[in-house]
């Protein structure tokens, strides 16, 4: 059922968020001690049985130099002029090339991110990239790992690692003067997100269902997990309310929708209960550059699917030159 605004005042809603005064010179600082740290990537051929797609196993340095897994595909007897780089979903891994294919097909690189600590979906786990920190106490899943402050927060390594990917990608040879574009759904939709407002730059950025936008009003409208954890996480600790949503202020995607330079298609589901609507819209709405947003009425989380795909590959071929 529709479990959120009519969509009238979607197209006008705003984040409830407060951004931090030095939000800018968090992630400034961040980017720059990692990139400090940097060492040379691995890039090593995998035989995924794939013949119209050459696979490579990447290791790229992330946050803090630690190595971050990713499948590296690229369109055989082609030169891609279009690299698309995909961040993943809650809980899943970079999976095996096999289940990625459909923009090597249409000609286009691909490089498909692991996300550290995650993986453990059995649909489409199989990471491959371990998180290394030691942080206190939290509830299970990712959520409130490191949420005691900003430093320690889990999605400042995550959205490092997926800023630096594209890093990689502008430094490998082969794909050096290709144009690049972030994508990703639900968790990965709030990290393409948090890299359009990084990473300048960018050819477009197609966040789909995205997740990790707008938290107050995402905790206060719906009690779906994964944003659930955070409630549970505050029924335990009573008294940490403040300082959590003072360390998420730092980690929302409208906060990067608002200094994003790249075209963006985003897409949303008026019956999404995981990623409520309003959430989405408040990073569309705030979005900085030139936007476009795919509607779909009667879905849930799982968005537009193929239909979306379709208008995806057409922006894809726009960007191509």
């Amino acid at each position: 059922m529709f479990n959120d605004l009519p969509l009238d005042e979607l197209l006008k809603v705003r984040t409830r968020s407060v951004e931090p005064a030095d939000f800018d010179g968090f992630w400034s600082a961040t980017l720059a001690e990692s990139r400090a740290a940097t060492t040379p990537p691995t890039v090593t051929p995998y035989e995924a049985g794939l013949r119209t797609v050459e696979v490579f196993d990447v290791r790229f340095a992330g946050f803090a130099g630690e190595p971050i897994a990713a499948w590296l595909m690229l369109p055989s007897g082609i030169a891609p002029t279009v690299t698309v780089v995909q961040y993943q979903g809650y809980s899943l891994g970079r999976s095996f090339p096999t289940e990625n294919v459909t923009w090597c097909a249409a000609g286009h690189a691909l490089l498909l991110v692991d996300s550290r600590g995650q993986g453990w979906n059995p649909a489409n786990g199989n990471g491959d990239t371990p998180d290394s920190a030691t942080l206190p106490p939290q509830v299970p899943g990712v959520m409130t790992r490191g949420i005691d402050s900003p430093a320690n927060y889990y999605y400042r390594r995550l959205f490092t690692d997926a800023a630096l990917a594209v890093d990689f990608v502008r430094s490998y040879e082969p794909l050096r003067d290709t144009r690049v574009v972030v994508h990703g759904g639900s968790q990965g939709g709030g990290i393409s997100l948090a890299v359009a407002g990084l990473v300048e730059g960018l050819a477009g950025v197609m966040p789909d269902v995205p997740f990790l936008c707008d938290y107050a009003r995402a905790l206060a409208i719906t009690d779906a997990y994964p944003y659930r954890e955070i409630a549970d996480y505050l029924q335990g600790f009573r008294d940490r309310v403040e300082e959590t949503f003072a360390t998420l202020a730092y980690f929302d995607g409208t906060s990067f929708a608002a200094r994003a330079t790249a075209p963006a298609l985003f897409s949303v589901a008026l019956m999404d209960e995981v990623c409520p609507p309003s959430t989405v819209f408040a990073a569309y709405n705030g979005y900085a550059a030139a936007k476009d947003i795919a509607v779909y009425a009667y879905n849930g989380h799982e968005g537009g699917g193929p239909y979306q795909r379709l208008r995806q590959l057409a922006f894809l071929e726009a960007l191509r030159g």
